[in-house]
């Protein structure tokens, strides 16, 4: 992430999977990146366990970047149903709620996107789709060039 310079970019993006869980929260280099884009007002993106990356980033203000915003993650009820629950370091969505985030959620494998200005993040992989889009709707609009 330090080899990356915004500048060179429209739009951030982060896939999900478990192991985001462990590698991306309190990633000093990350939070950077994002504040980078966040500051220039690019589009950033995440689906499933992606938003793991915005759980513990704070802006200037000392306030965390999720707070007030509409977000959406791999639910609570999504990680006790595949068994994870006791073995991730945290449950998501509680995180994000702690955080401030205007949590929304489907049901199990539902998708679900949210879109809070340039900040858009899908519930699990049934979301991948609708992410994509919502952020080819936003660099279309020019939200972030």
């Amino acid at each position: 992430p330090d080899e990356i310079d915004s500048d060179d970019y429209a739009a951030l993006f982060f896939a999900g999977g478990h192991g985001t869980m462990w590698d991306f929260p309190g990633n000093p280099e990350l939070a950077k990146l994002i504040l980078a884009f966040h500051g220039e007002d690019k589009v950033i993106a995440a689906v499933c366990h992606g938003p793991s990356a915005l759980a513990d980033v704070k802006l200037e203000n000392g306030r965390y970047l999720v707070e007030g915003k509409r977000i959406n993650a791999f639910t609570d009820d999504e990680e006790r149903a595949v068994g994870m629950d006791k073995i991730v370091p945290f449950l998501l969505e509680s995180r994000l709620i702690e955080r401030g985030a205007r949590f929304e959620k489907s049901g199990l494998w539902q998708p679900h996107v949210a879109v809070d200005g340039r900040l858009i993040t899908g519930q699990n992989p049934q979301s991948a789709t609708g992410v994509g889009e919502a952020m080819l709707r936003l660099l279309r609009e020019g939200a972030s060039l």
